[in-house]
This record gives C-alpha cells, structure tokens and sequence, in this order.
C-alpha cells in the first residue's frame, strides 16, 4: 500500500494528463476509430513505462535487485524508440508499421546487453554503466524525433497555425535528448510527464486546427479557403484540380476506396507546396491552392511536381492553373481563369480515354 502511495504520490499529474488525454480522444467527433485505438495503445504504453520507471528508481540502491533493475533498464531504454514509432505510426497519414523496425532492432541490443552490457550494464554494486553502444538509444531517439518532425511538416498546409505547434513539439522532444545528461538518472522522472504533455498539447492544438481543416485529408476547408481569400494581398496565382474516377471508384469499389484515393492525392499536393501556398479541399473531388508571392515559374513548377507526384499512383486528376501578372485581377478572375483550364484538361482526359463523363 505504501508503494502504491508512493506512486501516485510521483505520477498523479501525469495520471490525471493521460485521462484528460483519453477523455479528448473520445469527445473528439473528428477521429476515426483507428486512431484512437492507436492513440489509446501510446497512451498506456506511456503509463506502464512510468510504473517501470518507478520500481527501477526504487530497486537502484538495493545490491540484490541487481538483476531486476538490469531487466527494467532494458525495457525503459527500448520504450521510448517504441513510443516514438507509435506516435508516427498514429499521427503521420498513411505510414507504414516498417517505422518500428528501428526500435525493435534497439530493443533486441536491449536484451541482448542484458547479458553482455553491449549497450548498458548494472555492476554488483548496482551501478549503472554505459556500454560501447550506450549512447545507440539517443542516437535511435534522435532519428526518431527528426523523422516526426519532418514528416509533420512536409505533410501539413506550411501555415504558421500547424508549424507552431510542430516547434513546440520539437522542443518538447528535444530535451529527451539533452535533459538525460544534464540531470543524468533524474530524467526517467519527468520523461513520461515530458512527453505526455506533448502529445496532449499537440492533441489539442490539432482538434482546434481541425476546424479550419478537412477531417479526410487534411487540407484546409472551405471555410478556412473564404477567409484565407478575403486578404487579396500577395495572391499571384490559383491552381484548380479535380479527381478522375471518383464516382468510378465510389460505385465499383466503395466509398472507402474513394476516401483512400482522395487522401492519396492530397498527400501528393501537400508534398509538392511550400511555404507560401495553402491547398484546400472545397467539397468532393474539388481542389484549390492559392499561390502568395509565387511567381509564373514556380506555379509551373508546382503543377509539374503534382502530375508527377501523382503519376506515381494509380489515380490521375485535371489541372488548371491561372497566374495574375499584372496584379490587377480578382479572386473571381483568377479562379474562373484556372477552372477553365482545369475543365478543358477533363475534358481532354475523357475523349483520350474514351469513358463516358456521366459516370466519372
């Protein structure tokens, strides 16, 4: 009983975070059930590593739990990798579980220095020590941390209200790697608080920027298209694109291949954009990005890089683009000028394939 007293005693701030943490996930409407599986599965992963973390600081000065506090130092060092992968697992679209081959390989030395103090040892005092390869598990937190990162903001819309708290994140991320030896043992104290916090802040900073987003894609929504357009200023060109085969895809195959298609796209225009272009989803198979400060050149380039990016699936959309040169035309000129050219490469798609327009 005092043991567990104790632990609360450490962890309640962190006990109470998660279960904000968990209430969140399941008052948020715009999380599919996937999702919140996984993040359900990070967030226990947390909370047991803090339970391994407490009995290892409590057996550290007890000579006999030598072989205990070697296991549990085994565990504590393959976690964090472990959570980090789950963290790109669950919030990077589309990522594949060969994320978690890099932590799974750290957890075998783990195990394996368990026996040979490869990578950490525990001497008969109860002493720990860093092995040849101790400091292989920063290095694997490291890649990790820069990989969630450049991930987050290759996949987001390049805008200041997601890359904020993308900076919090790496700050937050970035003292796992400095703290350590700095504070030395007494990091594993507020590790899980560390990180805890930042996966929640994070959280809460994407529910409240899902207003402005679309759930499917990502992208930005019409409502946030109308208020970005509403400052003309520095707008130099509109990209129009429309999705071949949805329809095609919704009835042959189902509503959940046409979701899979439209994600896949989006990801093709995120990853083509750069800091001065929004993408937005307006409705169906509907997509505009608006251009600030991006000269003919670029927007040509852009265009380029989506029909490349996008040959490189098995789905194909139409493009049009228009480019204000003088600077003396509207929103609405723009965006007929560029839907105009968009319909005429539909149109230029359906006689070269032959398909019939009304089922497409």
């Amino acid at each position: 009983m005092e043991i567990f007293k104790e632990y609360l005693i450490q962890n309640w701030p962190l006990i109470l975070i998660l279960l904000a943490f968990i209430i969140s996930l399941f008052l948020t409407v715009f999380a599919d059930k996937k999702t919140i599986i996984r993040m359900c599965i990070l967030i226990a992963a947390i909370f047991l590593l803090s339970i391994v973390v407490f009995v290892e600081f409590n057996v550290t000065m007890v000579p006999e739990y030598k072989e205990t506090r070697t296991v549990l130092m085994a565990i504590r060092y393959s976690a964090t990798p472990l959570i980090l992968a789950q963290v790109i697992y669950t919030n990077v679209k589309k990522f594949h579980w060969a994320v978690f081959i890099p932590a799974l390989v750290l957890l075998i030395l783990d195990i394996i220095s368990i026996f040979t103090g490869i990578v950490f040892s525990i001497d008969s005092e109860n002493v720990f020590h860093r092995g040849p390869l101790g400091l292989l598990p920063f290095i694997v937190v490291g890649l990790y941390s820069a990989l969630l990162i450049f991930l987050l903001i290759k996949r987001s819309n390049k805008r200041w209200m997601e890359i904020i708290p993308i900076v919090f994140l790496i700050v937050s991320l970035g003292t796992g790697l400095i703290l350590p030896f700095v504070l030395e043992g007494n990091y594993a104290n507020i590790f899980c608080i560390t990180i805890a916090i930042a996966l929640f802040s994070y959280h809460e900073f994407s529910i409240h920027e899902l207003t402005k987003k679309d759930s499917l894609t990502g992208l930005l929504n019409r409502h946030a298209y109308y208020a970005d357009v509403s400052n003309t200023k520095n707008i130099t060109a509109f990209i129009s694109i429309d999705m071949d085969g949805l329809k095609e895809i919704n009835d042959n195959i189902g509503h959940f291949a046409g979701d899979e298609a439209l994600v896949t796209l989006s990801l093709c225009f995120m990853r083509a954009l750069k800091f001065r272009q929004s993408a937005y989803r307006m409705g169906g198979d509907e997509f505009i990005i608006v251009c600030r400060r991006t000269s003919k050149e670029e927007v040509l380039m852009i265009v380029d890089n989506i029909k490349k990016y996008v040959a490189e699936t098995k789905y194909s959309c139409s493009i049009g683009y228009s480019f204000n040169e003088d600077g003396k035309k509207t929103i609405d000129i723009l965006l007929k000028e560029s839907d105009e050219m968009m319909y005429a490469n539909k149109d230029k798609y359906y006689r070269e394939s032959g398909k019939d327009r009304r089922i497409i």
